[in-house]
């Protein structure tokens, strides 16, 4: 009896067993296909130009040479290894533009509705300010606008210059700031006058001020005087003779 028992036993040991590793390699298959499928490339388009509308309004538009989608990705994401040049609006007419923005290279996540540039970026904005880093992110959920780079604003024409370590924002530029500042520089714009004219080589006195006074010419050397004539009837001093004296 104890005899049959122990074979059921076993039986059933070999069984539970055999079932375990049915399952695990099943599991490891299924894990297997779905990292395949993860790193399956489902978009491809070159030189591509979209406009991205929300709610029936556009929000931004973006052209790229080279898109590369893998949307059964646990994150599914978009690529740009080719660069990217983001055109965002005011409102719903294309004259109104609010911002331009263009990077290297850039990724963004679907789900997270997140950008994020890199390599050269800049932006431009309607009202005169211009950001410069090598590393941004841009949420279009929450609408920020951050990096943690150094980064560099120049705003009023190129006069005024500020550079920091970390940069928020929001989508506006209107509420921005570093996490630390690095320095400020303020830039004097001058204006070159021209003071030659075009049509003539010479040179003209500049308004304002009193013409140069000629210099006359310096002459080399004094004139010498002639020599006057001897009044008539007067006598005339021979010339001396001249001795020759021989050495001894």
């Amino acid at each position: 009896m104890r005899k049959r028992i122990t074979r059921y036993a076993q039986v059933a040991l070999s069984v539970v067993g055999s079932a375990i590793l049915l399952f695990s390699c099943s599991g490891e298959a299924q894990d297997t296909k779905s990292a395949a499928e993860e790193a399956m490339m489902t978009e491809y388009s070159e030189d591509l130009s979209i406009i991205n509308s929300q709610n029936g309004r556009r929000s931004y538009h973006f052209v790229t040479p080279l898109l590369e989608g893998y949307t059964l990705a646990r994150e599914p994401y978009r690529e740009f290894r080719k660069g990217i040049k983001i055109t965002t609006y005011q409102d719903d007419s294309l004259s109104s533009v609010d911002a331009v923005l263009t990077a290297n290279y850039a990724i963004y996540y679907q789900n997270r509705e997140l950008w994020e540039a890199k390599g050269n970026v800049v932006v431009e904005k309607s009202d005169g300010k211009t950001l410069y880093t090598q590393q941004l992110f841009w949420n279009a959920r929450t609408g920020k606008i951050y990096s943690n780079v150094d980064s560099k604003i120049v705003q009023n024409n190129g006069r005024d210059v500020f550079i920091g370590e970390g940069f928020e924002s929001d989508e506006e530029f209107k509420d921005w700031r570093f996490r630390r500042m690095k320095g400020r520089m303020e830039v004097e714009m001058k204006q070159r006058a021209d003071s030659t004219s075009a049509d003539s080589s010479a040179v003209r006195p500049a308004a304002g001020r009193p013409a140069p006074t000629p210099v006359k010419p310096v002459p080399e050397s004094n004139p010498v005087p002639s020599a006057k004539p001897a009044p008539a009837g007067s006598a005339v001093e021979a010339p001396r003779p001249v001795r020759n004296i021989k050495a001894e």
